[in-house]
């Protein structure tokens, strides 16, 4: 029971690197899970870049790791955009984008210092709206992500998915709120079967179960734990008696109607494309509780042995939304101390992750390596 708690830096995307360590140190983590998404990517919300992607060498990484391990943390690496949907150029260059991260993961040493890469899949709208398109999406998902895992397993890296289903992706006047495949455990196992390999798992993030009436519990019960190489500490507080519960009920989105007709009728419609599950997000031991028993999830983690990072996604309501700087700090370092008690040893001082327990980091890879396309990998869309 030592595992190491990080902080996910998309709360922070008007900061440097050196900055975003330095409130890892100050709330007492142990690593960063850091977001490199494009820089002229079409996706808004809760983005950040804190690696120079664009030009990253053999050099940049071993400069990297030796400033990691002088600091005593560890890092992956993620962007998190539709991989099989949306606009055909958009999907394009996010799994190009990706392919440049896998290289610099292994740059980094990949699976020796377990830095991996994170992703979502996304999902095909219309292939989706089509009779079969779950499985449709599934096969779409194979030809897609085969390549690229089979890349990644060459390199010595671990790609992960995370399972939010990016409910707000598109506007609050479509039917459905599903827009990223691996939003639940089905469909992750199935990607499993579908492409196999040791080199892809996930993510888990419980919050996005929650709202889905899911006891996370369960599906760490119900999941093989190899898969599961990260998890993120978010919360979620879930409102089943708020108006739009009343009247939408809590099987399908709230949906859009013409503002005047919901007015007529005394119909609450959603303020936005996110306003659709009625829920908020929280972070664990901020400001009060959430809808998820997270002492029994914790345990129930520890029982089933996994070892792996904790990585807080701080969006919460009070904390990285207010857009307060100190507010978010103070959120990160409240799930620091909230999850401490289960995951770290008791000593003298309390609760501490023990650092005499941290291997050393593994060198950068021997030799550069060329960045590919999904053409060079003979993708053809």
């Amino acid at each position: 029971m030592n595992n190491p708690i990080w902080i996910m830096s998309s709360a922070f995307p008007g900061r440097t690197l050196t900055q975003v360590a330095k409130v890892a140190k100050d709330v007492g983590a142990q690593g960063m899970e850091l977001c490199v998404f494009r820089r002229d990517g079409t996706r808004r919300d809760h983005v950040a870049t804190h690696l120079p992607y664009e030009k990253f060498s053999r050099d940049d990484a071993a400069r990297l790791l030796d400033r990691l391990g002088a600091q005593r943390l560890r890092i992956s690496l993620g962007a998190y955009d539709n991989m099989i949907g949306g606009d055909p150029a958009e999907r394009a260059k996010n799994q190009n984008h990706i392919l440049k991260l896998i290289r610099i993961a292994h740059l980094l040493g990949g699976d020796r210092n377990d830095v991996v890469v994170g992703t979502f899949v996304g999902w095909n709208a219309e292939l989706g709206h089509e009779d079969g398109g779950f499985e449709k999406n599934l096969r779409l998902y194979k030809k897609v992500f085969g390549p690229i895992v089979k890349y990644a397993e060459s390199l010595g890296v671990t790609l992960v998915y995370e399972n939010c289903p990016m409910e707000g992706w598109r506007p609050a006047t479509v039917l459905d709120t599903i827009n990223n495949l691996p939003c639940t455990l089905a469909a992750r196992k199935l990607m499993y079967a579908l492409v196999e390999s040791k080199s892809h798992g996930e993510i888990y993030d419980p919050s996005h179960d929650v709202w889905q009436h899911i006891d996370p519990s369960e599906v760490v019960k119900a999941s093989d734990m190899k898969r599961i190489r990260r998890i993120h500490i978010k919360g979620t507080r879930c409102f089943p008696d708020d108006a739009a519960s009343i009247h939408w009920g809590r099987l399908y989105p709230e949906q859009t109607v013409d503002p005047k007709l919901a007015k007529k009728a005394g119909v609450p419609i959603p303020a936005n494309e996110w306003d659709r599950h009625h829920y908020e997000p929280r972070l664990p031991g901020f400001g009060g509780s959430d809808s998820m028993d997270w002492s029994r999830f914790l345990e129930t983690l520890m029982a089933r042995g996994f070892d792996g990072p904790f990585s807080i996604e701080n969006e919460g309501c009070n904390s990285s939304h207010t857009g307060n700087y100190g507010a978010t700090v103070q959120g990160f370092r409240a799930a620091v101390l909230n999850t401490a008690p289960v995951v770290w040893p008791l000593g003298e001082n309390g609760y501490a992750f023990d650092e005499s327990k941290l291997a050393p980091l593994a060198p950068a890879a021997a030799k550069d390596v060329p960045v590919v396309t999904m053409a060079d990998l003979g993708y053809k869309a």
